[in-house]
């Protein structure tokens, strides 16, 4: 038969491709979640995964499967957000994902800003890759995210909380020391700097470098803003930055030129997302609220 529990097994060993690791997420042991899996195989009639040696990856049937999986186990988290609804805004735990580009630079003014608007809120915080946070709000792990828009996901909505515009930067010392103005032609250099692949700023960087072929770049595997600005000020390289990034760094560091672009510059939207049957809107009015104080936007 088929079980809220083995269809949550089911739904982490197709996101982790291996069933031991599955197994110690969902803090059971790996021939109970083989087992859940099997009778889910057997009630269905089909298999769900191909096993190999290094993992488990889903069949066509699977991945069709999945996609049914995550639609329930949303509208189940949408029954358990609506008995939270009763209990007034943000109660909880409220579920928010942050991608790991926004969250470090907004959070410590974001999370104040809630709390003074409604003392009884209850956050839990999830910080990772856009595709993981997507994932994991569709199949109702969680409420909402902040997050790059637009997602173009027809099950989700979505709200812009403000703009972030781009900033280049350039070692203070070097052939750019004297540049005032950052422009699209200081862009094509293959010493420009970005975060690793799968990252979103990542795309963002290349979309405002539509010229640039990504395979020239140099490559360091860098997955924090606060890398590539070491990297720039010890003359490595330059950088695009967000706005968020550059106004939550208290010190700038001496050895690095940041340089506007000329209007209109190029930015991101940021923005909130939620499961357009989740109901939740009261909830993303407080989140959107605190937000435009914390950041006076």
């Amino acid at each position: 038969m088929i079980s809220i529990r083995n269809l949550r097994y089911f739904q982490t060993a197709a996101r982790m491709g291996h069933f031991g690791r599955a197994a110690d997420a969902c803090a059971v042991t790996q021939p109970a979640l083989s087992m859940q899996i099997r009778d889910l195989e057997e009630y269905l009639g089909f298999k769900l995964f191909e096993r190999h040696r290094d993992g488990a990856k889903l069949t066509e049937a699977g991945r069709e499967a999945l996609a049914h999986a995550e639609r329930i186990l949303g509208a189940v988290a949408d029954l358990d957000t609506l008995s939270r609804r009763t209990r007034g805004p943000l109660a909880g735990p409220f579920r928010l994902g942050v991608i790991p580009s926004v969250a470090p630079y907004l959070l410590p003014r974001l999370l104040p800003s809630v709390m003074q608007r409604v003392p009884k809120a209850r956050l839990t915080l999830r910080e990772t890759l856009t595709a993981t946070l997507v994932d994991e709000l569709l199949a109702g792990d969680l409420d909402a995210i902040i997050a790059s828009l637009p997602l173009d996901h027809s099950e989700l909505a979505e709200r812009p909380l403000f703009a972030d515009p781009f900033l280049l930067a350039v070692p203070a010392e070097g052939d750019l020391s004297g540049a005032r103005k950052a422009h699209e032609d200081l862009l094509n250099r293959p010493d420009l700097l970005l975060l690793e692949d799968g990252h979103c700023f990542r795309a963002q960087a290349l979309e405002v470098c539509r010229t640039l072929d990504a395979a020239r770049l140099k490559s360091y595997g860098a997955t924090s803003l606060s890398t590539l600005i070491q990297l720039v000020a010890n003359g490595q390289g330059i950088t695009l930055l967000p706005q968020l990034f550059v106004t939550a760094e208290a010190r700038p560091d001496p050895r690095v030129k940041l340089l506007r672009f000329a209007t209109p510059e190029p930015s991101r939207t940021i923005g909130l997302a939620w499961r357009r049957t989740s109901g939740i809107e009261s909830d993303i009015d407080e989140i959107e609220a605190a937000v435009r104080t914390a950041l006076d936007v």
